[in-house]
């Protein structure tokens, strides 16, 4: 069979564990040459090792593979940049970027530090933004200079606890919410450059999750990081050219597309806001009730 993403230039950015490390295995075993990038910090993101990100290029390099570690901060302007140039010295291009880097700093809101909300803001939404932004100026000027489209992917990571809400989560949710948000706005925006946009919501078991509850040993089987790989590897590949601004759900033994809001029940305005309430009360009850974390039951 052949491989889905040989000569393809990948980033991954939180690459040297869990979800990340699959992405980059699977990208390597279809082809792709892969910058790994991994600050190597802890869970909270505290912490830099480079090595970690190293042993999984080690481990492409075993099989065969290329790939090179970069250990920059996806949330440092300028490290963003050097991720992507990073990419270019050594690979020639960059055709993907797989924006997979994240922390957790849970807390219920009533007990939430401004440090524990600024710190997971920071890492996940700059830390897809300031990556995804060099990328994208990159294959701009490319497009300008080849007269047309390039054939690009940004795959962003968002979570359930975003697009359907998680308690305990105001900060992780509020910026994985942002992310799929984001990801639909990029995709509008840079189609005309041939550069696609979609996400992954992954459920998966790995030291993100580990201690959230207890998982039977069915449970990290279906929720194994490697059940994630196979959805980033075909997005980064040519064939999903067709596929922008979508959340695709992965893990815990499904792959799903999440869909966004959409308008519900109406009414005509009145500037009375009692008879607003009335009114608003009755279009609330109509209304779809909010997912539950799966996705299907309702609040």
């Amino acid at each position: 069979m052949a491989r889905l993403c040989e000569g393809r230039v990948a980033i991954v950015t939180g690459g040297a564990r869990g979800v990340g490390r699959e992405h980059c295995l699977m990208l390597a075993e279809h082809g792709a040459k892969v910058v790994v990038n991994d600050l190597g910090g802890d869970r909270a993101g505290a912490g830099q090792d480079i090595s970690a990100a190293q042993q999984v290029v080690n481990e492409i390099k075993a099989k065969g593979g290329e790939a090179v570690a970069n250990g920059d901060d996806v949330s440092d302007w300028n490290g963003a940049k050097r991720m992507v140039d990073q990419a270019v010295s050594a690979f020639g291009k960059l055709d993907a970027l797989v924006l997979n880097a994240g922390i957790l700093r849970d807390r219920m809101l009533v007990n939430m530090s401004e440090q524990e909300w600024d710190a997971v803001i920071k890492v996940h939404l700059k830390g897809t933004f300031a990556p995804a932004r060099h990328a994208a100026a990159y294959w701009r000027d490319q497009a300008k200079a080849k007269g047309g489209p390039v054939d690009a992917r940004i795959i962003t990571t968002t979570s359930v606890s975003g697009i359907y809400g998680n308690i305990g989560q105001t900060n992780y949710g509020a910026a994985k919410a942002g992310i799929a948000s984001f990801t639909v706005i990029a995709a509008r925006e840079l189609g005309r450059y041939g550069v696609t946009v979609n996400s992954i919501s992954p459920s998966a078991f790995t030291r993100m999750t580990e201690d959230l509850r207890t998982y039977t040993e069915e449970d990290k089987e279906t929720r194994s990081p490697k059940w994630i790989a196979p959805v980033a590897t075909w997005l980064v590949s040519e064939e999903s050219r067709e596929i922008t601004g979508r959340v695709f759900q992965a893990g815990n033994g499904q792959f799903a597309v999440a869909e966004g809001w959409h308008k519900g029940p109406e009414s005509k305005p009145v500037l009375d806001p009692h008879q607003a309430g009335k009114i608003l009360t009755e279009l609330a009850k109509k209304a779809r009730k909010n997912a539950g974390m799966n996705g299907l039951d309702l609040d």
